[in-house]
C-alpha cells in the first residue's frame, strides 16, 4: 500500500531509510542546505525552496502557484512502489500541507474533510501552510473544500518540531 512519511529536517535521513523511501519532497527555505539521502537518486528528489509563511515578506519566498504545479508533477509521477517522504525544518507546517495535498490529488473520489480528519489522527502537531492549501484547492477543482476542511481541524498542538508520521493514500 503506498504511504507518504512526513518528518522534520532532524529525522530526515532515519525517517528514509526506516521506510525505505524510493522519493523525497523536500519544502524548505531556499538557503538552506539539505543533504540528500544517498538511497535516493536526485532525480527522485523535488526540492522546493520557499518560506512558511502565507503573505509576501520581503526577504522570503512565499509559496506560489508554481511550487504547487511543480510538487503536483512530481507526486503524479510517483509509482507508488516505495513509499515517498516529504519533510521541512519542522515537519509541522509545510510539509503536512504537502501530504494533505498529495492525497488529496492521488484519492481524487476521496472527502476533503476525511483526510483532514485522517492528518489530524496522524499528527496532532500537523498546522497545515493555508496558503499551500489553497493554492493546491484551486488547481485541483476542489471548490476551497481543501482550505475549509483544514480550517476545520485548526491548528495542531503546540511543538518545536512534529513526530515522523505517515498517512495512507487509501
Amino acid at each position: 500500500m503506498p504511504t507518504l512519511h512526513v518528518s522534520p529536517l532532524s529525522k530526515l535521513h532515519e525517517t528514509v531509510a526506516r521506510v525505505r523511501a524510493s522519493h523525497l519532497v523536500t519544502l524548505i527555505n531556499v538557503n538552506t542546505v539539505v543533504e540528500r539521502p544517498a538511497s535516493i537518486a536526485e532525480s527522485r528528489h523535488l526540492f522546493l525552496g520557499m518560506s512558511d509563511i502565507n503573505a509576501e515578506m520581503e526577504g522570503h519566498v512565499v509559496p506560489a502557484q508554481d511550487h504547487v504545479e511543480r510538487f503536483l508533477a512530481f507526486v503524479g509521477e510517483w509509482d507508488r512502489a516505495a513509499p515517498m517522504v516529504i519533510h521541512c525544518w519542522a515537519g509541522i507546517s509545510r510539509s503536512t500541507a504537502a501530504a494533505y495535498i498529495a492525497s488529496c490529488a492521488l484519492a481524487p473520489s476521496r472527502d476533503e474533510e476525511e483526510v483532514a480528519a485522517d492528518l489530524r489522527a496522524a499528527s496532532p502537531s500537523a498546522t497545515p501552510n493555508a496558503r499551500l492549501v489553497a493554492i493546491a484547492d484551486g488547481i485541483l477543482g476542489r471548490g476551497g473544500r481543501m482550505s475549509t476542511a483544514i480550517e476545520r481541524i485548526g491548528r495542531g498542538a503546540d511543538a518545536f518540531e512534529g513526530t515522523p508520521f505517515l498517512l495512507r493514500l487509501d
